[in-house]
């Protein structure tokens, strides 16, 4: 199924332009104008609007160190440890069973996907980690890779309300992973 993503604007460096990206499976067909594109693609397309500019999707580097050396509590958790991720002496503090460090890993990741991350620097060690990470829809790089918007490019970008500001959807592989409520 065809996606049309119409935003305010593109950002990119490869100087992709326009205010939409359309989406064919798992990868983008076309960028430019909803005016030049729009009336191309037909009634069957689904049109998503979002409020913000688009960007091809941020790659993590320090992911490792992000989810198998620190803590991201539980929302249940946050009156006794906070809402923030705990790491040294805190983190040594807790019972950090296996259950806990998967649990731990998928809260961090999705705190990645609010901030428009599509990509992680891997490898991950720690098996509950590494477990829950290979099961996100996050993908492990071992070096970063560009990320074009381009036909033909793998369909991962996020949306920002402004340039540099709150993330209000990312997208991975043409599915959307996260979106601001």
């Amino acid at each position: 199924m065809l996606t049309i993503h119409r935003v305010r604007g593109i950002r990119e460096a490869d100087g992709a332009a326009g205010d939409t990206v359309v989406v064919d499976g798992d990868r983008i067909s076309a960028v430019g104008t909803y005016e030049e594109l729009g009336p191309r693609l037909g009634a069957g397309a689904r049109v998503r609007e979002w409020d913000g500019y688009l960007t091809a999707g941020r790659f993590e580097p320090d992911a490792v160190s992000l989810l198998q050396t620190r803590y991201w509590p539980d929302p249940r958790e946050a009156d006794t440890l906070g809402a923030e991720p705990l790491s040294g002496f805190a983190l040594h503090d807790l019972d950090m069973t296996d259950a806990r460090w998967g649990a731990s890993a998928r809260r961090g990741v999705q705190r990645l996907l609010a901030r428009g991350t599509t990509a992680v620097a891997g490898p991950f060690t720690h098996p509950a980690v590494r477990v829950a990470v290979e099961r996100s829809p996050v993908r492990v790089l071992h070096a970063p890779r560009p990320n074009s918007l381009v036909p033909s490019a793998v369909a991962d970008f996020a949306v920002f309300a402004e340039p540099g500001g709150e993330c209000l959807v990312t997208v991975i592989g043409g599915r959307l992973v996260f979106r601001r409520r």
